[in-house]
């Protein structure tokens, strides 16, 4: 339903889409690479949520996980080898031979190839363990350079608070959103603290009255990982902001 409150007319604009595709197409192309956002950019989406870390030489890369193993050829944590190594690595074989090959993407390659193509990005910062403040610094200060002039900035995400802090302090013209898998009592008073523009919470923590709660307080709201039609359709009836699914071929997002 559209929200028509006096609460809800008198938050922010929201540029980003209803749908966005996790890590770029789910579960049906390996996530964060290149492979996937091209592949749920044909089923329409136009915006893409992806995890982002330091490689050992600081370069902001696309990965989920600190260690290597589970989507990629390597071995032992990615913040252990510098990005020339990493770029030798196969970060597509363990999803399915046709994806064979597939390289680390870093965030430069994905701004070149969003911004080409006038799609939006949910950077998630994602610390390996021990970096949280210079991973937040570094990925907000990269993402403040390959999207200027852009007319839609990305937004920043995270679990770590630090991290924001971080991005806050290196960028603070940049949206940012806290992640939480629980709702905290204090939810509304860290979304402010780290002067966010949005809640991103699991799905599951969300009700009509937290999205109401939210909007009445100045805040958008997004969630993860709705992958049930059913689900996405009573979230976004209650005047969720951004739904973010794996689902990229069962939940069709908005015409552009």
């Amino acid at each position: 339903m559209t929200q028509t409150t006096p609460a809800s007319a008198a938050l922010a604009a929201w540029p980003y889409p209803r749908h966005v595709a996790h890590r770029g197409a789910g579960k049906l192309a390996p996530e964060n690479t290149l492979a996937a956002f091209r592949h749920g950019a044909g089923f329409g989406y136009r915006m893409f949520e992806f995890d982002v870390k330091l490689s050992g030489d600081g370069r902001a890369v696309l990965l989920h996980d600190a260690m290597l193993e589970r989507t990629t050829s390597g071995h032992g944590r990615i913040d252990a080898l510098t990005l020339g190594e990493l770029a030798t690595l196969d970060a597509g074989s363990w999803h399915s031979p046709v994806y064979a090959g597939e390289p680390i993407p870093t965030l430069a390659a994905i701004a070149r190839y969003t911004r080409a193509n006038g799609l939006h990005a949910n950077i998630e910062i994602k610390p390996v363990p021990g970096v949280e403040w210079r991973t937040g610094a570094a990925v907000a200060l990269d993402a403040l350079a390959l999207w200027a002039g852009s007319e839609v900035p990305p937004l920043l995400s995270s679990f770590s608070e630090t991290a924001l802090e971080a991005a806050r302090e290196a960028a603070p013209a940049l949206p940012r959103a806290l992640l939480l898998d629980k709702l905290p009592p204090d939810w509304l008073a860290r979304l402010r603290r780290l002067d966010c523009v949005a809640l991103d919470a699991n799905h599951r923590e969300l009700t009509a009255e937290v999205i109401e709660t939210a909007h009445a307080a100045g805040f958008r709201v997004a969630c993860y990982t709705v992958n049930d039609p059913a689900r996405a359709a009573e979230l976004l009836g209650w005047g969720l902001d951004s739904l973010i699914t794996d689902a990229v071929d069962r939940i069709a997002p908005d015409p552009a």
